[in-house]
């Protein structure tokens, strides 16, 4: 099905077919006409399959043919909140190169960077206005643009947005948003408490679900090699130096974890940068561009990378340490297969994360195969076979050793580390009994 099919004006089709792209996914099948329709929308697909040209394409149509006159300047129609600096350069990317044929004047309010950039862009046009909650909210405390001629607003990775940590600051740029708009949300994953608060932000809305919910994508073969904590580096460096030396984004829980392990690698002589909250946004821009570059092998990151990151030749993803959250797996482990491409998922997992590990399983619905790395055999535990079933493909790099008898019993898990304040922990994890109420205020989270 061609994107005319869709209800596509010819200039918007034009700019796609101009990426390469012949047919829409099934997500852009789905919600390109609803949204067009000006229909309200909950929709979760998995990471990889097009979702940000899914509501960019049909957002800019319905402000080209419903345009009402120029608005005044620093007013825009469109608002695009996304949880991470990343994510919204790229949704603003998207809506440049999408639109070129229609000329949409879009603006880009991030944290991190001067705002005097943002503060000439307001005080133009503004058609689509893509921001990240903190620095939106720094800029109406300023009176530098106004939501009052906001109709389409757009929640991108939606269950990010409506924790607790975005919360209170959704709730307070909602109460500046025209009450008769249209409310898009979008994820890859959505949990239940998820999906019913968004019903106070939507209006008879419709639902889509293009794959199992929370799952990852179909194309990513998931690996998990028991170690103990203190030989996770040493089996990180064994994996990364060993056969195949594919670029690998490499996730920890801190931000001073990413710093540790980067230094830890170049060591070994891997070359490394690291990516995460307390890094200047020229700094993250410059990890990013070198590691999309390939000038660097490998990136440490926090879960900031875990959205917005479309690198569409990323073979290789590793957990150095479990996620606090479940559903921050897949959307981890989505930065790789992407674009139909095969991609790898390997965890590390020590004793003290098996409760993390078990949480994750539950969540997908099914165990996933465990094999120990030759050499670095957890003490006093026996290799775990992977689950019964297809075997599952080795990568060049493993050097597994076979099974020897049933699962092996950890030790209990110890008490997890709190993760660390500060930004690009924009939630406190909903695993704590009575997490505290933060508002994003100045600045960003991510």
């Amino acid at each position: 099905m061609p994107f005319v099919a869709l209800g596509l004006v010819a200039d918007l089709a034009r700019a796609v077919a101009a990426q390469g792209y012949a047919a829409p996914t099934p997500i852009q099948s789905q919600a390109i006409p609803l949204i067009l329709a000006g229909r309200d929308l909950l929709a979760a697909a998995q990471t990889g399959t097009g979702k940000t040209a899914a509501f960019t394409l049909p957002l800019l149509q319905r402000l080209q043919l419903h345009r009402n006159g120029p608005l005044p300047a620093g007013r825009p129609r469109a608002l695009v909140l996304t949880p991470t600096r990343e994510l919204a350069a790229q949704i603003a990317d998207s809506v440049r190169v999408h639109g070129r044929h229609v000329a949409p004047r879009a603006a880009l309010l991030v944290g991190g960077v001067s705002m005097g950039p943002q503060f000439d862009a307001l005080r133009r046009r503004v058609d689509v206005l893509v921001a990240t909650p903190g620095r939106l909210l720094d800029h109406l405390s300023q009176k530098t643009v106004s939501l009052a001629g906001v109709e389409i607003l757009v929640l991108d990775e939606a269950d990010r947005m409506l924790d607790l940590g975005f919360l209170p600051a959704i709730r307070r740029l909602l109460a500046l948003v025209p009450e008769r708009r249209q409310t898009l949300l979008f994820s890859a994953t959505f949990a239940e408490p998820i999906r019913q608060l968004a019903g106070d932000f939507l209006r008879d809305p419709a639902v889509i679900d293009i794959a199992p919910r929370n799952a990852p994508a179909d194309r990513v073969e998931q690996q998990v090699h028991p170690v103990d904590a203190e030989q996770k580096t040493a089996l990180l460096s064994h994996l990364l130096s060993a056969g195949e030396r594919d670029a690998t984004l490499v996730f920890t829980r801190t931000k001073h974890g990413a710093d540790r392990l980067s230094r830890q690698l170049e060591r070994d002589g891997i070359r490394t940068a690291a990516l995460h909250g307390n890094k200047s946004q020229s700094a993250r821009t410059r990890a990013l561009d070198d590691f999309k570059q390939g000038r660097i092998q490998v990136l440490v990151a926090t879960d900031i990378a875990a959205r917005g990151l479309d690198i569409v030749q990323l073979p290789r993803v590793v957990n150095y340490e479990l996620p606090h959250v479940p559903e921050d797996y897949v959307h981890r482990i989505g930065r790789t297969g992407r674009a139909g491409r095969a991609g790898l998922a390997i965890s590390l997992v020590s004793a003290d994360e098996v409760a993390r590990l078990r949480d994750i399983q539950r969540l997908l619905g099914r165990q996933l195969p465990s094999s120990v790395v030759e050499g670095f055999a957890p003490n006093g535990a026996r290799p775990v076979p992977a689950p019964g079933g297809p075997t599952a493909r080795r990568h060049p790099t493993h050097r597994v050793v076979p099974p020897t008898g049933e699962r092996s019993i950890l030790s209990p898990p110890r008490q997890p580390a709190r993760p660390e304040a500060g930004a690009g922990n924009a939630s406190r994890r909903r695993h704590h009994p009575n997490p505290p109420r933060r508002v994003a205020t100045t600045g960003d989270r991510a």
